[in-house]
């Protein structure tokens, strides 16, 4: 097994002011595991590469085209704009909270 020494490197990051509102919000409610939200969210920093197929992430159309959303567990989801230098959280919540 060779192990390579190359890597991207993290990228930037930044919240819109509603990602922050919906951060303090599932926070409150106590319903929902932000230490797994924040683990996705390092994911995505990180910049090793797509989420594991286990977040069901793809990209979304309509109002929300050039985002993307993951799940990061059951009903519980990030939407996010990506680029290789910077991704940017745009909302968290349910599907009722961030869709209807």
């Amino acid at each position: 097994m060779s192990l390579t020494k190359k890597a991207n490197p993290p990228r930037q990051f930044d919240y819109t002011k509603q990602f922050l509102k919906d951060w303090k919000r599932l926070e409150h409610s106590g319903k929902f595991n932000l230490q797994r939200l924040k683990e996705t969210m390092l994911l995505l920093i990180a910049n090793n590469g797509p989420l594991p197929a286990e977040y069901l992430d793809h990209p979304l159309q309509g109002p929300w085209i050039n985002h993307r959303d993951c799940h990061v567990g059951g009903d519980f989801l990030l939407i996010y704009r990506v680029t290789e230098e910077e991704v940017i959280f745009v909302r968290a919540g349910t599907h009722a909270d961030l869709f209807e």
